[in-house]
């Protein structure tokens, strides 16, 4: 049974972890087995159920604890559900893009980026990339896609990042992922798979060469929105790959590239 609990004031301390807790804060990276992070809609709230993850307390707009929304609550246990007005939800910075539904969940423990690996046979790698947009729709084209995993440079925008959760539309927390260490390209050498650098130089691969689809692992790498990968990272990759393009148009936004570059280079076997 929901413990509900009404909050008419926006100031109330229940509210603090939903309204002043900053999302560097809620990492807790001093204390990273009480760090937690918010999830938003009902979707991204079961999905990050679904994926073991576990509620703290909820936040509803009052007129709002049906259909979905409380099958999400239902679903909580007797965490409590703190229910307020829309005159002081709004006062919550992004609140009207929740669809009336906010959850504070522990942070699972990441995989180890060894066992991660193990038997994936395509993996998407993000390397500084920071808007969580960006982010959010990359892991929603990896789980569409068929990328078996996502690993992260440190530098990257954290995928529970409340607008990187809700973009991915929850499949943050279906994707296996996890971060890795600053010798990154050594590891996914040695665990069998040839690297892929997405990037406009003119001996690059198109996306469709065979060559790339006969891989048995392979890494697909993807940089930063300004200004790409790096290139000591190109030159230590095995391809550097692009995809045509016409109208003299010379790239496509990060995450739009990512879509392309997943179907084309799935594991077709």
């Amino acid at each position: 049974m929901a413990n509900i609990i009404q909050i008419t004031d926006f100031s109330a301390p229940e509210l603090d972890i939903y309204a002043r807790l900053t999302e560097a804060q809620l990492l807790n990276r001093f204390d990273p087995k009480n760090a937690m992070f918010i999830a938003e809609s009902p979707k991204v709230i079961c999905r990050a159920l679904d994926g073991g993850c576990v509620p703290v307390s909820i936040l509803v707009e009052e007129n709002r604890m049906v259909g979905e929304s409380l099958e999400a609550i239902q679903r909580c246990g007797d965490v409590p559900v703190y229910t307020a007005p829309l005159s002081v939800l709004t006062q919550l910075v992004g609140y009207p893009l929740t669809r009336g539904l906010l959850c504070a969940m522990r942070r699972p423990q990441l995989p180890e980026v060894e066992a991660l690996l193990k038997n994936a046979k395509r993996v998407a790698v993000l390397d500084n990339i920071q808007n969580p947009t960006n982010v959010g729709a990359i892991f929603r084209s990896a789980a569409a896609l068929g990328m078996d995993a996502v690993l992260l440079t440190s530098d990257c925008s954290d995928p529970l990042y409340r607008r990187s959760a809700r973009v991915s539309m929850g499949t943050v927390f279906q994707v296996p992922w996890t971060y890795m260490e600053e010798n990154w390209l050594d590891i996914l050498k040695a665990a069998g798979f040839k690297t892929a650098a997405m990037a406009l130089k003119d001996d690059s691969l198109s996306v469709d060469d065979p060559v790339l689809a006969r891989a048995e692992r392979l890494a697909v790498i993807l940089g930063s929105e300004g200004d790409g990968l790096a290139d000591v990272t190109i030159d230590g990759c095995d391809y550097t790959v692009k995809i045509p393009m016409y109208h003299g148009v010379d790239s496509l936004n990060v995450a739009a590239a990512s879509a392309v570059a997943f179907w084309e280079l799935r594991n077709k076997r």
